[in-house]
């Protein structure tokens, strides 16, 4: 089974941060993402509400803003819960692993540098030769 989804959109609004009682990072944005195709009488964007967790939530809260353009990897989860009429109500949101700011913001500095980065990384000799004998091959 597979749920993965790539948006790529400009915020509605500046993220909302609020902690839950054991003192975890959520943020919720909604990204207008347009539409290939338009149809007569229609929207030309749909508006898909956002939540992030933990660091990425602060990151978000702190760098983004309405109208940024960003990138959004994630899931799509749906929750339900009874309103105050007793109905039962339907939430569909994105709940995001990833965030990248694709716009530079205020003095020209580019947002998506502002995450946290690993200091090292998996490939960090990418380009360079690595020597590997037919033994360490699986095939």
């Amino acid at each position: 089974m597979l749920n993965r989804v790539i948006l790529i959109g400009r915020l509605t609004r500046d993220p909302e941060l609020r902690y839950t009682p054991a003192g975890v990072a959520v943020a919720q944005f909604t990204l207008a993402v347009d539409r290939q195709f338009k149809r007569e009488g229609e929207e030309n964007a749909d508006f898909i509400p956002i939540v992030t967790w933990r660091q990425l939530a602060e990151n978000c809260a702190n760098y983004l803003r309405k109208g940024r353009l960003a990138a959004v990897e994630g899931r799509i989860q749906v929750r339900t819960y009874d309103n105050n009429d007793g109905k039962r109500v339907y939430v569909t949101e994105v709940i995001a692993d990833s965030v990248r700011f694709l716009e530079r913001g205020e003095g020209g500095q580019n947002l998506e540098r502002q995450q946290e980065r690993p200091s090292h990384t998996t490939f960090q000799d990418e380009g360079q030769p690595i020597d590997i004998s037919d033994d360490d091959l699986p095939f």
